[in-house]
């Protein structure tokens, strides 16, 4: 059985290590995508996974699919498009460490899933599906994505979205905010961002929790506070956890790697995320920032994911 399908990118991520004297940079490839990265950490700790998503037929996208092959994460549900190419992610960062995102896909392979074209046996299948906002810029993604998480709402599956806000791709902010709300609203989990707390609603992070779970009807709300740790709140209880010291050399993927680490403590809990107690949120929150802090000590995303005993043992320490 698969626990998580996730729909959504598969791209490659573009890093910038260096810059020569006119400020052009070199950069390393590696396998990303929100979906992707979320799936490999919760596949990492066992837990069996599926992608729906669409590459070009093109060295990059036989790659991409050859690497989560290779992660066990099943790839039937990803579509080789002749027609298309592979979307490319660039991530420069500037003076002050900021990184700025620029995005290949005019129209990328992402960008041009139909509704028609996803496996909605892995859907039926699963118990958690995944989604984020990346797939609602452009059409026919769009549709698709809103389709299916329309059809695995309907189906009864856990909805587990990750807003992942990258303003380069939409057409303009408001457009960006509308669809956001559209998809937080529609999940039973939400794991988000204190910047796109900020971004959404101009709140600190409690408020915006309390917005998703009080007014929204999220049974689980998951704010990322970067290196300060993460902030969980349900109907029970509210509780913030830290993570460990460490020194990042790439953060490419933590969000992600934060969401499925989190995704898998839950589905070993076993309970509905309404129920969890505090000492549980705490338990998964505390986890799934510790996952996510030893990443940045690593370059790229899939390939940075800790193994479990790496993580309990600095979270000990």
């Amino acid at each position: 059985m698969i626990e998580v399908t996730a729909l959504g990118e598969l791209l490659i991520d573009f890093s910038a290590k260096s810059a020569d004297v006119d400020g052009y940079p070199t950069m390393t490839a590696h396998a990303g995508g929100a979906p992707a990265n979320f799936l490999a950490a919760a596949r990492s700790f066992g837990h069996e996974a599926a992608l729906i998503a669409k590459v070009g037929d093109d060295a990059f996208g036989r790659m991409l699919v050859r690497t989560l092959k290779n992660a066990g994460i099943r790839t039937e549900g990803i579509l080789i498009d002749p027609d298309v190419f592979t979307t490319l992610a660039f991530v420069t960062l500037d003076s002050t460490g900021n990184r700025s995102f620029s995005f290949a896909r005019k129209p990328g392979a992402d960008t041009s899933l139909r509704f028609s074209e996803v496996k909605l046996p892995l859907i039926d299948e699963a118990e958690v599906f995944y989604y984020g906002t990346l797939s609602l810029t452009n059409e026919p993604s769009r549709s698709a994505a809103m389709a299916s998480v329309s059809y695995a709402k309907a189906k009864g599956r856990i909805l587990f979205c990750d807003p992942n806000l990258r303003l380069s791709p939409w057409k303009d902010p408001g457009e960006a905010r509308s669809m956001m709300e559209w998809a937080v609203s529609r999940a039973d989990i939400v794991k988000i961002s204190d910047e796109e707390c900020v971004f959404l609603w101009g709140c600190r992070p409690e408020t915006s929790a309390r917005r998703l779970v009080d007014s929204m009807g999220v049974k689980l709300a998951m704010v990322t506070l970067g290196p300060e740790g993460c902030l969980l709140v349900n109907r029970n209880a509210s509780v913030y956890c830290k993570s460990p010291s460490v020194h990042p050399v790439d953060t490419t993927g933590a969000g992600d790697i934060f969401g499925g680490s989190a995704l898998s403590r839950i589905l070993e809990i076993g309970k509905p995320v309404e129920d969890l107690s505090e000492s549980e949120l705490f338990e998964i929150g505390t986890f799934a920032s510790a996952s996510a802090s030893l990443s940045t000590e690593h370059a790229g995303g899939i390939a940075s994911i800790q193994r479990r005993d790496v993580i309990l043992n600095r979270i000990r320490k």
